[in-house]
């Protein structure tokens, strides 16, 4: 529909305010509230997040993008049925203790609020302890762990034994990523998956949530 491909156009070109009109102009027509978030708001985030995989576009247009598509996220958000705690999925993300780095961490953030999941972002310098009690209280799908440091990196190994040790491995699916993280170190220190940037860390989202 005309409506669904101008709300995604605009939200590629960060319109907050033609967002929020061409959204509640859907709603008006009859359409459903999950079919504006995937053919119009997550379309034009994931049009916008290639872009910026490809380094067409860079931060400031990201971010212009994400608080166009939460324009019309918020409109959308209390028509959901109300057994739904979240749209996708429930994502947790943090820069581990010791790194207090974030700007690719709110980047991911945005790609994946975009997309249509739900994120709790517990800052920087995160440690182990703190992770493993918002895992038990947020329940999330995904737990998401940053560093940009070589010198911090070491401590996501605490945090996955942690989860272990705590017996809420076998709930929630671990990605790394950042800087001097590899997929190898991923498979070393068992996490689930390693995304180099926000793009793939969308892509790697999806294909695990997809298996569980």
């Amino acid at each position: 529909m005309r409506t669904l491909s101008e709300i995604a156009a605009s939200v590629e070109s960060g319109d907050s305010a033609r967002v929020k009109e061409l959204t509640r102009k859907a709603l008006s027509q009859g359409q459903l509230p999950d079919k504006i978030l995937d053919d119009g708001l997550v379309q034009g985030m994931s049009a916008v997040g290639e872009k910026f995989k490809n380094n067409e576009v860079f931060i400031p247009e990201v971010l212009i993008a994400s608080r166009a598509m939460n324009v019309g996220l918020e409109i959308l958000r209390p028509l959901f049925s109300p057994d739904r705690d979240h749209l996708r999925g429930r994502i947790i993300l943090a820069t581990i203790k010791g790194d207090l780095h974030d700007i690719g961490k709110k980047i991911v953030g945005m790609m994946l609020e975009g997309a249509g999941y739900e994120v709790v972002d517990l800052g920087v310098d995160v440690s182990r302890s703190h992770i493993v009690r918002a895992v038990k209280a947020n329940r999330p799908s995904i737990l998401g762990l940053s560093a940009l440091l070589t010198t911090t990196m070491s401590y996501m190994r605490d945090v996955v034994a942690a989860i272990e040790q705590a017996g809420l491995r076998g709930r929630v699916r671990i990605v790394i990523g950042g800087s001097p993280v590899t997929r190898s170190y991923a498979d070393e220190i068992g996490a689930d998956g390693y995304a180099p940037d926000a793009a793939s860390a969308l892509e790697m989202v999806k294909v695990l949530l997809a298996k569980k």
